[in-house]
């Protein structure tokens, strides 16, 4: 099965979702000993109509989304139980974990910088 490209999936129809669950996810921070935490620690729950019948789905979001909120997604004509997922209002995981090995290198050599100038 290949994932569909994001211009595929301009071209599947648009339906507006409702969340019915938001749950933390306790297991997210079992991640952590793993040297990564995760910044989705919500799960949202959702429904939505397509090809005549309601359909579910689900994702990871940083932030909790209240009950009843709508937003739109998209799903595949030939396949309407496969949708689009509502995650790009949330930066990127590889942006992040950029910043943070960014940070600690910057971190570093400040370390040494002060270190030497002590000796």
């Amino acid at each position: 099965m290949t994932v569909p490209t994001q211009w595929e999936r301009a071209d599947w129809p648009e339906a507006m979702a409702t969340v019915t669950e938001c749950r933390y996810d306790v297991g997210a921070l079992r991640s952590m000993a793993f040297g990564l935490p995760t910044s989705r620690r919500f799960v949202i729950t959702f429904n939505y109509w397509a090809d005549g019948e309601l359909r579910d789905g689900e994702y990871r979001s940083a932030k909790a989304i209240p009950q009843g909120t709508l937003f739109p997604i998209r799903y595949d004509p030939a396949a309407p139980e496969q949708h689009d997922q509502h995650v790009a209002a949330f930066p990127a995981r590889g942006i992040l974990v950029g910043i943070g090995l960014l940070g600690s290198v910057v971190l570093m050599l400040l370390w040494l910088a002060l270190s030497r100038r002590a000796l």
